[in-house]
C-alpha cells in the first residue's frame, strides 16, 4: 500500500530520481524540460508514444521502464488534451490519476513536471488542485485493519511538483491543503464505526478544531432540556447514549459581521427506533451523520486556511435506537420554537434534530444565511441518483451562489421545488405538523418542514443522501465515505463571504 507521505514543490528542472511524470496535450506537445529530460531515451517521447499508440487526449497515459542512461526508474506520461480546457476538477482528478498509477508502480519517489507545451505555463492554482486530488484519492480508512493490505510493507511516497513559481505554488497549496485535510476529516468521521463514534465521542470531535482557534461550545441532555428542544430530544430518549449539540464559530471577519451558519444532522447510528429498518444495509446508518461531518471538515478548512469571515457551524448529535423508552410513532412533541408536531414515523427522525437546531442557530447566533446539510431522504437517491446532493432554499440569490460554487468546488447540487402547496401534505388534524408526507414527493415535503423552523433567515437545505457515502468511486475518492460538502461549503465562504 502506497502512502502519500508529502507533497512539495521546486523550479522548473530535470527530473534526477525515482519516477519522473510527463504531460502532454492532443498534438503530443510536451514541454522543453520534458524534452531534456528524456534526451537519451532514443526517438524522444514522441517516438515511444508514436509506437505505443498514445494519443494526448485526457486520460490517456504512457507508461515506460526509463533507460539505464536516465537514471530514472520509469516514465509516465499523461494525456491532457487541450491545455485551455482544463479546469480546476481536471487537474484535480489529474491529480487522482496520478497517484493511483504511482501507486501500481510502487514508487516511493516522483518528480512530476507541471510543464505545459510551448507557450502554455500551468498555473499555481492547478498544481494545488493537481496535489489535492493526489492527496484524496491516497486516502484509506484502514484504522482497524490489523494487517494492513495484506501484510504488505507500507511504502511512503514523496511526490515533487516542478513548476513555473514554486513560491505561488506553495502558498495556494497552503489553503488548498486545508481543503483536503477537512475533506479527509469528514470522511474519516462517516467511516467510522459507530460503537466508536456516539453523539459525546462525535463532540469531542468537533472541540478539536479549538486547536485552530475555533470557538467551541457543547451542550449538554441537561441544557438542550432547558431550551425545551423537545424535538432533538425525543430522537435521542431510546439510546442509552446522550445527545449533544455542538457549536462551532470562526471569526476571521469584522466583528460586526452576521456569522454564515452550517447546520448538520448528526445521527450517529439510526436503526430508524420503533420504525425500524430492514436489518439488509442497516449497517449503512453509522454514516447518517454525513451532514455534521461536513460541516466538521468545513470548519477545519475555513480555520486552516485563517478565512476572513466569520463562519460557524452548529451540528446536532444523536442516536436513534428502538429502546423500551424510545419515541412512538403516535407521539406528539413540541420544538424549541412551540412548534408541535406529531410523529407518524420514528424513522424521519433527521428533521426533528434539525428543528431544533435550525431554530437554535438563528435565534441565539443571528446568522446572514443558515445552510442545513443532512444525509435525509432516500427519495432524493430516486430523484438524483449518487451524482448530485438536492437543493431546497427560500432565497433564490442564496441558491444561486451554491449552484455556482458547487460547480466550481466539483461537487454537484441540482435545485428541487418548494411551495405552499407542499405544505398540505404535512398538516395533520393532531398537532401543528406532522413529521412525514408519505411517500410521494419525500425530499420536498422534509424540506418544506426544515423550512419553517428558518424563520425567514435566508436559508437553504442540502440533502445529501445519495453523496456523502456509498457513491460510485471516482478519480480522487476510492473510500465508502466521500466527505461531499466541504469544498463546496468552503468555495461558497471563499467566493461570496469573505473580505
Amino acid at each position: 500500500m502506497t502512502k502519500l507521505a508529502k507533497v512539495s514543490y521546486s523550479k522548473m528542472d530535470v527530473p534526477k530520481k525515482g519516477v519522473a511524470v510527463f504531460f502532454a496535450d492532443e498534438n503530443l506537445g510536451f514541454g522543453n524540460t520534458a524534452g531534456e529530460a528524456v534526451s537519451g531515451l532514443e526517438g524522444g517521447l514522441e517516438r515511444a508514444a508514436g509506437i505505443a499508440g498514445f494519443s494526448g487526449k485526457k486520460k490517456s497515459s504512457l507508461d515506460l521502464i526509463a533507460p539505464s542512461g536516465l537514471g530514472l526508474d520509469r516514465l509516465l506520461v499523461f494525456g491532457i488534451g487541450k491545455p485551455e480546457d482544463m479546469t480546476d476538477e481536471d487537474w484535480r482528478d489529474l491529480g487522482g490519476t496520478v497517484f493511483a498509477a504511482l501507486a501500481r508502480a510502487k514508487a516511493v519517489v516522483a518528480e512530476v513536471l507541471l510543464d505545459g507545451p510551448e507557450g502554455v505555463e500551468i498555473s499555481a492554482k492547478a498544481a494545488a488542485e493537481f496535489a489535492m486530488g493526489a492527496k484524496l484519492r491516497a486516502y484509506a480508512f484502514d484504522t482497524y485493519k490489523s494487517k494492513k493490505n495484506g501484510g504488505e510493507t507500507e511504502k511512503d511516497l514523496k511526490l515533487t511538483l516542478k513548476v513555473a513559481d514554486p513560491k505561488a505554488a506553495r502558498k495556494s497549496w497552503t489553503s488548498t491543503e486545508a481543503v483536503a485535510d477537512g475533506v479527509i476529516l469528514a470522511r474519516d468521521l462517516v467511516n467510522a464505526p459507530a460503537n466508536v463514534l456516539g453523539p459525546v465521542e462525535f463532540a469531542k470531535k468537533a472541540a478539536d478544531l479549538e486547536k485552530l482557534g475555533v470557538e467551541i461550545d457543547i451542550l449538554t441532555e441537561k441544557e438542550m432540556k432547558k431550551l425545551k428542544m423537545a424535538a432533538l430530544l425525543g430522537v435521542a430518549q431510546g439510546s442509552v447514549r446522550p445527545p449533544r449539540l455542538a457549536v462551532m464559530r470562526w471569526n476571521g471577519g469584522k466583528k460586526a459581521d452576521a456569522p454564515v451558519a452550517f447546520v448538520g444532522k448528526g445521527v450517529t447510528f439510526d436503526t430508524g427506533g420503533i420504525s425500524i429498518k430492514p436489518a439488509g444495509g442497516m449497517e449503512d446508518m453509522k454514516g447518517d451523520m454525513g451532514g455534521a461531518a461536513a460541516v466538521v471538515g468545513a470548519m477545519h478548512a475555513v480555520a486552516a486556511r485563517k478565512a476572513k469571515a466569520n463562519v460557524m457551524g452548529v451540528i446536532g448529535l444523536v442516536e436513534n435506537m428502538p429502546d423500551g423508552n424510545a419515541q412512538r410513532p403516535g407521539d406528539i412533541v413540541t420544538a424549541m420554537s412551540g412548534t408541535t408536531i406529531e410523529i407518524l414515523n420514528t424513522d424521519a427522525e433527521g428533521r426533528l434534530v434539525l428543528a431544533d437546531t435550525l431554530w437554535y442557530t438563528q435565534e441565539k447566533y443571528k446568522p446572514s444565511i443558515m445552510i442545513d446539510l443532512a444525509t435525509l431522504t432516500g427519495a432524493v437517491l430516486v430523484a438524483l441518483g449518487n451524482l448530485n446532493a438536492g437543493l431546497f432554499a427560500n432565497d433564490d440569490d442564496l441558491a444561486e451562489k451554491l449552484l455556482s460554487s458547487a460547480k466550481a468546488s466539483g461537487e454537484p447540487l441540482w435545485r428541487l421545488p418548494l411551495s405552499k402547496g407542499y405544505d398540505k401534505m404535512i398538516d395533520t388534524p393532531n398537532a401543528d405538523v406532522k413529521n412525514t408526507g408519505g411517500r410521494w414527493a419525500g425530499s420536498v415535503t422534509a424540506a418544506q418542514f426544515l423550512q419553517r423552523f428558518a424563520n425567514n433567515v435566508p436559508w437553504a437545505h442540502l440533502d445529501i443522501a445519495g453523496t456523502a457515502f456509498g457513491a460510485p468511486k471516482t478519480d480522487i475518492c476510492q473510500s465508502w465515505a466521500s466527505g461531499y460538502g466541504v469544498r463546496l461549503l468552503n468555495q461558497l465562504v471563499a467566493d461570496h463571504y469573505e473580505g
